[in-house]
């Protein structure tokens, strides 16, 4: 069985958290084994087109890169990094922390718990307040 339909369903929570302002950060993490890409970021940010995108670092053991993508283009570019090399998507926000975790069998699941941070991040909660005038 894919782990895709999970993963689009945990994307579908993190384009929720982004339409309800309370994103706070993204991040992929736990490799299988040791590889160079240890995790990557996502954040959101402001273009100067006065638009939102998102800000995805990746870090290797050596460097660091970053990479500007559209919201719907975000979701291209990080699903080919879920289980190759990450086993895990962690999505923070302001309400509760969600995980995405594959298991050996590379089934996938989620799992909801209380959140990491107390606030968004500071574009959402830019945004919030600009849309609150």
């Amino acid at each position: 069985m894919s782990f895709q339909p999970i993963f689009s369903e945990f994307w579908q929570k993190v384009i929720a958290s982004i339409e309800d302002r309370t994103f706070s950060k993204l991040t992929l993490a736990k490799t299988i084994g040791d590889t160079e890409l240890k995790n990557i970021y996502a954040r959101p940010i402001i273009t100067a087109q006065n638009t939102l995108e998102f800000s995805i670092i990746a870090r290797y053991k050596t460097e660091e890169i970053e990479s500007f993508h559209s919201l719907e283009e975000a979701f291209f570019v990080l699903s080919p990094y879920m289980n190759n090399p990450f086993l895990t998507a962690l999505l923070f926000t302001s309400e509760m922390d969600l995980t995405f975790k594959l298991n050996k069998k590379r089934a996938g699941s989620l799992t909801e718990s209380e959140p990491t941070f107390k606030n968004a991040s500071d574009v959402m909660l830019e945004l919030k307040a600009s849309e609150n005038k």
